[in-house]
């Protein structure tokens, strides 16, 4: 039977002897973990070599011996002579440093598990038994999938401090929330959302997990921001993990700064899960790149609460892409702005409607059609707009027929 314990090698120096394919896995996994790093080889990878000439570990270029394994805290021997491993390992055993012997799992005093990350759980799979890297890491993959996908409840079952985790849902597909994101829901006791991102995920919270709607429409705002800044301090306050859930990413047009800030003063712990965006989102799942190599090298992104603010009238004229958020009601104001100040009347416009969901629809017009476009379609919120050359419906087409192949 073996025992299983986990290592915290942050800070402490590791030993690896040999530097082919094996090492070089391995390695990584230690680097992310924060350990100095020692290798002793005469040949390395390619990329044991970048990582020592950037400075990422040390690698002593001849054969090991045993003072090499001098202050380490664990050892890896994993050079393809299982001779040489044995060795490894008897010195790491007379100087009382765990190890691993990659040719010879019977050898050794510790195994590595094949592991993944889940806010903050780490799974571990180790085998019993003859060591089967293949075997574990398929078991480890099945497990990581079924934790990442929702079907494990992660919240704590101990008394805990609280703390507040706002996590950007993305455009509205379910599918487009980071992992990160998809675990932290998972870890709730209550669910602070919006009206808007990928609301379809709270059907796969547990039952007793509170789900507070804070959502707001263009001419609704029935909780203000204060409000649900209070909302937040006060369950993180109660020893409960809060999940702020807000559409696109948090910190564009979000509030999400807000949010950190009173979490920050009121002394609770917060983190913030990025989301992906709307802003660049949308316009993508409909084809639009919002820069395009010789169509254009900038992109704008504004709020139509925000109007035809400077910046977004210079990019109007300047032939950089526009691109605005809740700007159904601002567009008259944004289009005659950009007209006067001497856009092209035809400039490409894109106006996107629910995007990423099976309710979207798009829009083409061009900037001087625009508001009449809007209105004879029946445009509404929520709606990316795109106003610039790479709305154009043929953009993709004509660059990929002037694109040399080689």
């Amino acid at each position: 039977m073996t025992a299983l314990f986990g290592l915290a090698l942050t800070g402490r120096r590791v030993v690896v002897v040999g530097a082919g394919k094996v090492a070089s896995r391995r390695v990584r996994r230690f680097l992310a973990e924060g350990a100095h790093v020692c290798v002793v080889a005469p040949a390395a990878s390619d990329d044991i070599r970048r990582h020592a000439q950037h400075g990422d570990l040390e690698w002593r270029d001849r054969e090991a011996a045993a003072a090499d394994l001098d202050d380490a805290w664990f050892v890896l021997a994993a050079t393809d002579d299982p001779a040489v491993n044995a060795a490894v390992v008897s010195w790491a055993d007379a100087r009382r440093i765990f190890s691993i012997d990659v040719s010879d799992g019977s050898r050794g005093s510790a195994r590595q598990a094949a592991s993944s990350q889940h806010g903050d759980l780490a799974v571990g799979v180790v085998s019993t038994e003859g060591p089967d890297p293949a075997r574990i890491r398929a078991v480890r993959d099945a497990v990581a999938a079924h934790i990442d996908a929702g079907g494990v409840d992660l919240r704590r079952r101990r008394t805990h401090e609280g703390r507040v985790i706002l996590v950007g849902s993305g455009p509205g597909d379910p599918s487009l929330i980071t992992v990160r994101g998809r675990q932290a829901l998972s870890e709730a006791d209550v669910v602070v959302t919006d009206r808007l991102g990928a609301t379809e995920l709270l059907v796969t919270v547990p039952y007793d997990v509170e789900v507070v709607n804070v959502g707001k429409s263009p001419d609704n705002h029935p909780v203000p921001q204060h409000e649900i800044n209070a909302l937040l301090v006060d369950r993180a306050k109660r020893g409960l993990v809060v999940v702020r859930l807000k559409g696109g990413d948090p910190f564009v047009f979000g509030r999400g700064g807000e949010e950190v800030h009173a979490c920050l003063e009121a002394g609770v712990p917060v983190e913030v899960v990025p989301g992906v965006t709307s802003a660049l989102s949308v316009p993508a799942l409909a084809g639009i790149p919002v820069t395009q190599r010789q169509v254009a090298g900038t992109v704008v992104i504004t709020s139509g609460h925000a109007g035809a603010d400077p910046t977004a009238v210079a990019a109007m004229v300047e032939g950089a892409t526009l691109v605005v958020l809740m700007g159904v009601n601002a567009l008259p104001g944004i289009v005659q702005a950009g007209l006067d100040a001497g856009a092209a009347p035809g400039m490409p416009v894109a106006i996107i409607e629910r995007g990423s969901t099976p309710q979207e629809r798009i829009t083409r017009t061009v900037l001087s059609d625009a508001v009449r476009s809007a209105g004879e379609t029946g445009v509404k919120p929520p709606a990316i707009i795109v106003i610039g050359q790479v709305a154009h419906p043929e953009l993709l087409a004509s660059a990929a027929a002037a694109t040399p192949h080689s």
